[in-house]
């Protein structure tokens, strides 16, 4: 099931438990309840604002479920999130297979997701009419580890042909910057959700190594999902919505729903991320070779 992403955007709200309900009210005047939502829905909540109060009873419940609780800060990025501890029934036997696996493999698995990435934002080029050779010619270039960099040289290549030769990607800009820090925190999301699923350990990653970062697992699976978060952005600009509005954040959360090739039919985005945990938890496990990764080109609903 694809589950919802509740956003909380305004100060004045109390979130509260009742019979299997997320409980929205007003925290001040009449406390009238807003609305609800069933615990089961729920994939994720975001409290996008710094006035929201909420019970623990809520936050327990949310956790039991898996669904993750996110607490972002002014720039829209992720500053926290509330994850279960306890997920998974073969969660010891994962943990210690994700410890015990080897440099090599990790740098193989690596290669694979940046491929995956440089595939990915070339179809957006191409998507958006921009020129998307000089990118794609970078995909057969990555190598075990990727010791060029060609993550970063694709990077180069890829912000000024997608939003113009000033754009600069800051984490704390306006804009863009800010559509897409808002895009990535429920990318990050759904894919913290999806690692915890399968069993994983979210702060052992293959790539990311920031000793400060407990989510460096996250970022490098979603690392091939950011270019569809790049396209609606860029597509929200040329509908000249150049801020974090409402109907912004709506079309955003919408991506995780969007339709992607796989090696078996079409698949939303959301599955598909939940896909690529699982099968790197039994990589490590020895039950498969390779990532289940999609195939490359970007989601049909994105396209149309």
């Amino acid at each position: 099931m694809i589950g919802r992403i509740v956003e909380i955007a305004d100060d004045r709200r109390h979130l509260s438990l009742l019979r299997g309900f997320l409980i929205v009210t007003d925290s001040e005047g009449e406390r009238k309840e807003l609305g609800r939502v069933p615990l089961d829905d729920i994939a994720a909540v975001i409290a996008n604002a710094h006035g929201i109060s909420y019970t623990n009873n809520l936050l327990v419940a949310l956790a039991e479920r898996g669904a993750p609780f996110v607490l972002c800060a002014a720039n829209h990025n992720a500053a926290g999130m509330l994850l279960p501890i306890d997920g998974n029934y073969q969660q010891a036997k994962r943990f210690d297979a994700q410890l015990a696996a080897s440099k090599p493999t990790h740098k193989r698995l690596w290669a694979s997701l940046v491929k995956a990435k440089v595939q990915q934002q070339a179809a957006v080029l191409a998507a958006v009419g921009a020129p998307d050779i000089p990118v794609s010619a970078l995909v057969d270039k990555v190598r075990s580890g990727d010791p060029d960099n060609i993550e970063a040289q694709a990077a180069r290549r890829y912000w000024g042909r997608l939003f113009g030769p000033e754009f600069r990607r800051e984490q704390d800009g306006l804009g863009i910057n800010a559509l897409l820090n808002y895009g990535y925190t429920v990318l990050r999301t759904s894919t913290a959700r999806a690692i915890v699923a399968a069993g994983l350990h979210p702060t052992l990653g293959l790539h990311h190594s920031n000793e400060g970062n407990p989510m460096r697992l996250v970022d490098d699976l979603m690392e091939p999902f950011r270019p569809i978060i790049d396209l609606k952005v860029w597509q929200l600009t040329r509908l000249e919505v150049p801020e974090v509005t409402p109907e912004a954040k709506r079309a955003i959360v919408l991506c995780l729903q969007a339709d992607m090739h796989t090696s078996v039919g079409v698949t939303p985005v959301s599955v598909c991320i939940q896909r690529l945990a699982t099968s790197l938890a039994q990589l490590y496990l020895g039950e498969r070779d390779k990532l289940d990764l999609p195939l490359a080109g970007l989601p049909l609903d994105l396209l149309g």
